[in-house]
């Protein structure tokens, strides 16, 4: 891999800046971010009141615009506006990366539509973090935040219990809650890892089994970034019929198909269907 450095004049262009901030620890923010937050002609806030807290700690004295997920279609003008008189605008939000389970989608499209340029500066995230330190497959799924409707996680745990990869959550602990039960169902046999105030004072990581794994006594402050183990993979116990297997499948073959026998025999079976099916086959041309 190449890398290409700054030109010597560091200059930032004008354009949209998608800009990562700590997610606890104030000082997990990396020189480049702060280059272009303090070149920002305004920065793009989720709320003002917690993104000063970052900015005054740096001295950086950009203009702010409040932009949340209430008021980011309402402000899309506004902002575009700004960023066709050539303007550096930096979009950040409460912590993490921007677009990822946050605003953001919405004005970076209508600048992909205008032709506005758009720069990536990377940086902290609770994605990677909790993954870092998860020891599960580095293989994952983030789902990111979970929907309000019961049925509607309900039926997205049936997909994702399909899936050959750890899978990563935001949560609040009161929904966490809530959905211990489903989770339980869905992901048993599996490892969860909960993490909580990540890179804080009070960071907190909880490891368990998820058949073992029981609601919040009390809940905790904040929200949660959980991540549960890839699917464990089922071993082959044996690879040839059994003899209770064959006497079921001779019962059957003068009644079903070999298709239909080879179906039911290997829903309760490790025996691959080959197997099964060539039995079948077998009897038949005795017959």
């Amino acid at each position: 891999m190449i890398l290409h450095t700054e030109n010597t004049n560091n200059k930032v262009k004008s354009g949209l800046y998608i800009v990562a901030t700590p997610i606890g620890n104030l000082s997990d923010i990396t020189i480049r971010a702060l280059d272009v937050l303090k070149k920002s002609d305004y920065i793009l806030c989720e709320d003002t009141r917690i993104s000063k807290n970052l900015l005054d700690r740096y001295e950086i004295k950009s203009k702010l615009i409040s932009n949340h997920k209430f008021n980011e279609k309402k402000n899309l003008l506004k902002i575009i506006g700004i960023l066709k008189s050539n303007y550096i605008v930096s979009l950040i939000s409460d912590a993490g990366t921007p677009s990822v389970s946050d605003p953001g989608a919405i004005l970076i499209n209508e600048c992909l539509a205008n032709k506005i340029d758009i720069f990536p500066i990377p940086g902290a995230s609770a994605v990677s973090t909790a993954v870092s330190i998860s020891g599960f497959s580095e293989r994952y799924f983030f789902y990111g935040f979970f929907p309000e409707k019961s049925n509607k996680l309900k039926d997205d745990f049936e997909k994702l219990s399909n899936l050959e990869s750890c899978i990563i959550f935001f949560i609040s602990p009161r929904k966490f809650n809530k959905s211990v039960k489903d989770i339980k169902h869905h992901f048993a046999g599996r490892k969860i890892l909960i993490c909580r105030e990540m890179t804080k004072f009070y960071e907190e990581h909880i490891r368990t089994d998820i058949d073992v794994l029981e609601p919040f006594k009390s809940e905790p402050k904040g929200e949660l970034t959980i991540v549960i183990s890839e699917r464990r993979k089922k071993k082959n116990l044996s690879i040839i019929l059994n003899e209770s297997d064959k006497s079921n499948i001779q019962k059957m073959i003068k009644k079903l198909s070999i298709k239909d026998i080879t179906d039911l025999i290997s829903q309760n079976s490790n025996v691959p269907k080959k197997e099964i099916y060539n039995y079948c086959l077998k009897l038949k041309n005795e017959k």
